[in-house]
């Protein structure tokens, strides 16, 4: 009797896995739930269906047994704004969402879901809409190159290149165009076209960092410093940069009395000036989200006399002694932290401007298009350079100190408008000078990309004459070089 029941388990097993086989090899798509007991309760979770369609919209309705907050979707990358949901009648509780979206007119597209997006989203299911393309494999044998464009333009032919685009994002206040969403929206977009993003981080227009001594500000920002470091849609995100400009009036117009003071960006980067176990402070947040997450320290604006720095440089020019006091105070707090056996507190690296002077008095002799192969230092700025090779300068402070030394470091904008100047790009650009500026680069180990300011911002004409995909006046020439160096 026992070895009937015994041959009769296994004549049920056996049947049960000729069973699972001929499933697989149906022409069916869908899950095999298999379900222990009389467990009817342990369904796959969550659930998508297409709850409606018809030629112009869909309805898409996920259902859950966990409720979940601050729910998202995006199609192929972009946010989909939530139509509704509720809470299903029932002895199992479980709650749908649903959106509501024109399908792209392609064979297949991806939506993805996450929850938890108040505090940077996390990953919850996706679902793929039709037979995906296997030949839309991304960044397969693309050649490198530092080439960049500060909001690049998603039409672009970058050639297979892996080339790079700076974006920019806001603390304060969620702008169209400027908020996080839309900010994952770019960087997959960026993603697909084969380029590695920088996500420049501002507190507010005309605000680029908190205010000095502003801990409610600065509390803001690192909120979103770690929401951003956390959100899953970002993880493409090469580096993020905090702030830009900061020496500079126009970048603290919210609290001109409050400026951002050398020692206070530092502080607010890495810590400087606290407790070495203080970790209220950009880059330990942000690792604190997502430890591999890169963080630069955002660029100090060439030849701009607002503000200088306690710590005089070797070359005594404003923005040079601001620059160093920032470094050498990022510096003293890495090693401090470092002493108390805290890692990962350095800067990942340094955005810089570099800006070149074409028509510079110092050029009437030789061709304009040289210009960033040359000295330009002035003596009324004690030697300091006064165009495209004021990367030099930037890169010779970071040398000075022991955590910064050889660090990466990314010429996040430049052009041929140097601050103080008051001739655009579409006006003098000469040809040939982004070709000199990237061989000049491209001889640089240390420094990782070139970026033009700018490519493409179509809501905003006043940067148009700064623009390679609008090609007013000279600009043509540059856009049409730009594309033969990435050939």
């Amino acid at each position: 009797m026992r070895k009937s029941r015994k041959l009769l388990l296994l004549g049920s097993g056996f049947l049960v896995l000729l069973f699972m086989l001929g499933l697989t090899l149906l022409p069916i798509r869908g899950q095999v739930v298999v379900i222990p007991g009389d467990a009817t309760d342990a369904l796959a979770w969550p659930r998508v269906v297409i709850e409606s369609q018809d030629s112009r919209f869909t309805v898409v309705a996920l259902t859950e047994a966990d409720p979940k907050v601050h729910v998202a979707m995006t199609l192929d990358g972009r946010h989909v704004p939530l139509l509704d949901w509720r809470q299903n009648p029932g002895t199992v509780p479980t709650w749908t969402w649903r959106w509501r979206f024109e399908a792209p007119n392609a064979p297949s597209y991806a939506l993805h879901f996450f929850h938890d997006c108040a505090a940077g989203c996390l990953d919850w299911t996706r679902v793929q809409i039709g037979r995906a393309n296997p030949e839309a494999a991304l960044n397969i044998d693309r050649r490198a190159t530092k080439l960049c464009a500060v909001w690049a333009n998603p039409e672009r032919n970058w050639h297979n290149r892996a080339a790079w685009s700076v974006e920019l994002t806001y603390a304060a206040q969620a702008y169209d165009g400027y908020n996080a969403d839309d900010l994952a929206w770019r960087v997959w977009r960026n993603s697909r076209a084969g380029l590695r993003t920088l996500v420049r981080v501002d507190y507010d227009k005309g605000q680029t960092i908190p205010p000095t001594g502003d801990y409610l500000a600065l509390e803001r920002y690192l909120g979103y410093l770690t929401r951003l470091a956390r959100d899953v849609r970002l993880r493409a995100v090469y580096a993020f940069i905090v702030g830009s400009g900061f020496n500079e009036r126009t970048s603290n117009v919210q609290s001109p009395e409050q400026p951002v003071t050398p020692e206070w960006y530092a502080r607010v980067f890495n810590g400087y000036g606290e407790p070495a176990d203080n970790t209220h402070n950009a880059v330990q947040a942000m690792r604190a989200a997502r430890l591999d997450v890169r963080v630069l320290v955002g660029p100090v604006r060439p030849w701009v006399a607002d503000q200088t720095g306690a710590r005089t440089y070797a070359v005594d020019a404003p923005w040079l002694n601001y620059m160093n006091t920032v470094v050498a105070a990022l510096d003293e707090a890495a090693r401090a932290k470092a002493k108390a056996g805290i890692s990962l507190a350095a800067p990942d690296g340094f955005a810089l401007n570099a800006f070149g002077r074409p028509n510079a008095p110092e050029m009437q002799a030789a061709p304009a298009a040289e210009e960033p192969q040359r000295d330009l230092r002035r003596a009324e700025w004690n030697g300091a350079q006064a165009g495209f090779r004021v990367y030099r300068d930037w890169l010779a402070i970071i040398n000075s100190y022991p955590s910064t030394r050889g660090l990466p470091v990314y010429i996040t904008a430049s052009n041929t408008f140097a601050p103080g100047e008051v001739t655009p790009p579409a006006q003098n650009y000469p040809t040939g000078w982004l070709t000199s500026a990237l061989a000049a680069i491209n001889a640089e180990p240390q420094v990782q990309s070139l970026c033009w300011f700018m490519d493409w911002l179509p809501d905003d004409a006043s940067w148009d004459a700064f623009s390679l995909t609008n090609r007013q006046g000279k600009l043509g020439d540059a856009a049409d070089e730009f594309d033969a160096l990435l050939r």
